[in-house]
């Protein structure tokens, strides 16, 4: 079994038209892989990211990570696996402007009750990772647009995630800031082995995965 082994994932929208998002999906995701998927917008590809991500939930179907049956879990546990086993990365940074770059960072860690010492201790070295340590006292606003970005990737990284998961991460960056965010998880796939599933339509990232897979209709074609 794979890291993430997901089956005859459905998702339907619409009691009355019974409009079919995702029909009957597989996919298995192994441990240090990066997966892309693309197609078109509607194709269902968010969606499927979102159910991977425990973020929503399937009609039907089945999703183990890590050998944990994840829609057995209930509410409670099931946020707590999110928290610790999956980290986001979204089209729009989602940072908090009253926090510094560091402050943010922390928040999925303070949330997993590690204590404030550990926690920076963590996101000091990810912004060193990432180049940004130089950064850790300044708010979002006074961040640039790939610099934001690159904390939100710190902050998803924060508790160790099996796998990090995102959603069009470049979309709302200029080509420059695009290129070094798509480096930036080549090395960190490198490096760290880290498990990357990305939902994009920018077809450089794409190629970059070990594997591209183009959703249609709610199936991969």
């Amino acid at each position: 079994m794979g890291l993430i082994e997901a089956k005859n994932i459905s998702k339907h929208y619409d009691a009355a038209s019974r409009l079919t998002v995702l029909n009957n999906v597989d996919i298995t995701v192994e441990k240090g892989e990066m997966v892309s998927i693309t197609g078109a917008s509607g194709a269902g590809k968010s969606t499927l990211l979102h159910i991977l991500g425990t973020l929503e939930k399937a009609d039907s179907g089945s999703l183990f990570i890590d050998g944990e049956d994840i829609f057995k879990l209930k509410d409670n546990r099931l946020a707590q696996f999110r928290n610790l086993k999956i980290g986001f990365v979204f089209q729009f940074h989602h940072l908090l402007p009253e926090f510094t770059a560091l402050e943010n960072i922390c928040i999925p860690a303070f949330i997993a009750r590690k204590t404030e010492k550990e926690a920076e201790k963590r996101a000091m070295e990810l912004l060193a990772l990432l180049g940004l340590e130089h950064r850790a006292a300044h708010k979002p606003a006074e961040l640039s647009g790939g610099e934001q970005q690159r904390v939100a990737v710190a902050r998803a990284l924060i508790n160790n995630p099996l796998v990090v998961m995102a959603d069009e991460p470049s979309g709302n960056l200029d080509a420059k800031n695009s290129a070094e965010l798509h480096a930036l998880f080549v090395h960190l796939q490198k490096e760290l082995g880290q498990t990357f599933i990305i939902v994009t339509h920018n077809n450089d990232l794409a190629k970059m995965a070990n594997r591209k897979l183009i959703m249609k209709d709610g199936v991969f074609i």
